[in-house]
C-alpha cells in the first residue's frame, strides 16, 4: 500500500517594501474615494434651494368693546306743566223773585205728570218694499187634435164600460209629459191606456217664469165615452 505524504507549500513573507506599497495604495484609493463622494454631493449646473423666513404681518388688535352705560332705574321726572293764563269767570244771572199765579192760573195749567211716566213709542221702522213676484205663465197644450184621444181599451169596449179620469201631468221645460198620476181612484185598464198615450203623443208649450222655460204640473179631466152608433 502506497502512502503519499502531504505536500505543504512554504509560506511567503512580505518584505517591508511591499507592505509599504500596499498600505500606500490603500491610502490613495481611500483618498480618491473621498474626493469622488465630495464631487458627487455638489453637482454643477443645478441651483441650490434656499429657505428664507418671511415674517407674517401682525394680527389686528380687536376693537375695544364699549363699556355698558348704566341705565337709570326710573325715568327722569318731566318738568311740571303749568298754564300761564286763567279762564275769565263769566257771572251768571241770578234768579228773580217768584210770582204766585194764584189758584185760577194754576188750575188752568195742564197736568203733565202722567205724560212723563208714559214711555215713548219707538220710532217706526221703514219696512222694505215687498219683492216683485215673478211673472209665471202656465203650460199650454199644442198636441194636434187627432192625437188627443187615447185608444179605448178593448176589454172595456166589449163590456161597454165608461170612465172619467182626473190626472196630474208633469211637464218638463221642453214641453214633454214625463209623468201621469191619478187624482183619486181610477180603473187600472183606463189608466194604463191614458198614461201610455199621453207620454208618447201629448206635447205642451212649456210654462215660463220671467220668460224662462220651467217644469210645471197640470191637472186634466179625461173622459172615456163610447160613441153612439
Amino acid at each position: 500500500m502506497l502512502a503519499y505524504a502531504p505536500h505543504r507549500r512554504p509560506r511567503r513573507r512580505l518584505s517591508p517594501t511591499a507592505l509599504t506599497l500596499i498600505i500606500g495604495g490603500h491610502a490613495v484609493a481611500l483618498g480618491l474615494l473621498a474626493t469622488a463622494k465630495m464631487d458627487l454631493a455638489v453637482l454643477p449646473g443645478k441651483p441650490r434651494t434656499e429657505l428664507v423666513d418671511i415674517p407674517l404681518p401682525p394680527e389686528p388688535l380687536p376693537e375695544p368693546v364699549p363699556a355698558p352705560q348704566p341705565r337709570p332705574d326710573k325715568p327722569a321726572p318731566a318738568p311740571d306743566s303749568f298754564i300761564d293764563r286763567t279762564t275769565p269767570v263769566v257771572p251768571l244771572p241770578q234768579p228773580g223773585p217768584a210770582f204766585d199765579l194764584g189758584p185760577a192760573m194754576n188750575s188752568s195749567a195742564p197736568d203733565i205728570g202722567p205724560l212723563l211716566d208714559t214711555p215713548l213709542d219707538p220710532p217706526a221702522r221703514s219696512t222694505p218694499p215687498p219683492a216683485a213676484e215673478p211673472v209665471r205663465v202656465a203650460a199650454r197644450a199644442v198636441t194636434p187634435s187627432d192625437l188627443l184621444r187615447p185608444p179605448y181599451p178593448d176589454s172595456k169596449r166589449r163590456s161597454e164600460e165608461e170612465a172619467v179620469l182626473r190626472l196630474r201631468l208633469t211637464i218638463d221645460a221642453r214641453g214633454r209629459v214625463t209623468a201621469v198620476e191619478p187624482v183619486g181612484t181610477a180603473d187600472l185598464a183606463f189608466l194604463a191606456a191614458a198614461r201610455t198615450h199621453l207620454l208618447r203623443h201629448w206635447r205642451y208649450q212649456p210654462a215660463t217664469e220671467d220668460g224662462r222655460a220651467v217644469a210645471s204640473t197640470q191637472v186634466i179631466t179625461l173622459r172615456f165615452q163610447l160613441e153612439d152608433e
